[in-house]
């Protein structure tokens, strides 16, 4: 079983990945902002950690993921604002990849968005384009460190029920999946090897997941 630090820990998404970790009897550290938060992370079996990424240094980081297996970034500004869009979405979680090789992390798991890179193609002035880049940043960043790193990259998230099953694959192009099986496909990353150094985009199909998502 391994010690799970997720990064952004009261998002849906990282709500129901934490659930099923916990299910399966991994040891997961959840970060949010806000302390009021805790219940709802107990409640999916993960410890609370009041922790606020934007304001950490590398070093505070790495003490605070001191004993971590693998760290899973979840977290994000929420559109908005592209000041902090930047600085959580880019900034922070590159200090979270540093904090993972100074605290000893081998594994980290980014979850990012279908498209994200340096061809996003999202134009100057359109809202979503700080997000974008922000993310495309960050990935690029990863994919550059000795961290074993995996980028999850899920299309157009909806709240429908998870199906358990994928589009993965050359040729596949963005449409959408559902938040339970983005929980699904971190959940089998994070309890599977074979995943090193590899960039998931998917959306919901007709392939199981375990199928899907043949370990290399």
């Amino acid at each position: 079983m391994a010690a799970v630090t997720i990064i952004g820990g009261h998002g849906k998404i990282a709500l129901r990945l934490a659930r099923l970790l916990s299910d399966n009897g991994h040891v997961v550290t959840s970060w949010v902002r806000d302390p009021e938060q805790g219940p709802d992370i107990e409640d999916v079996g993960a410890h609370p950690a009041v922790l606020d990424v934007e304001y950490l240094s590398v070093d505070e980081m790495a003490d605070a993921l001191s004993g971590a297996d693998v760290v899973v970034w979840s977290a994000g500004a929420g559109g908005g604002n592209p000041e902090r869009t930047i600085a959580v979405d880019r900034d922070a979680a590159i200090r979270s990849m540093e904090a993972c090789l100074a605290a000893g992390v081998p594994r980290y798991v980014m979850v990012s968005y279908f498209g994200a890179g340096p061809d996003h193609g999202v134009p100057e002035d359109n809202s979503f384009f700080t997000y974008a880049q922000a993310k495309s940043d960050a990935d690029a960043h990863l994919r550059e460190t000795d961290l074993v790193w995996t980028i999850l990259a899920p299309s157009t998230l909806t709240d429908d029920a998870g199906t358990g099953h994928l589009e993965v694959g050359e040729g596949v192009t963005s449409w959408r999946v559902s938040r339970d099986d983005v929980a699904s496909v971190a959940a089998y990353v994070i309890e599977h090897r074979g995943f090193a150094r590899r960039t998931i985009a998917f959306n919901n199909g007709t392939t199981p997941i375990a199928d899907a998502l043949r370990p290399t």
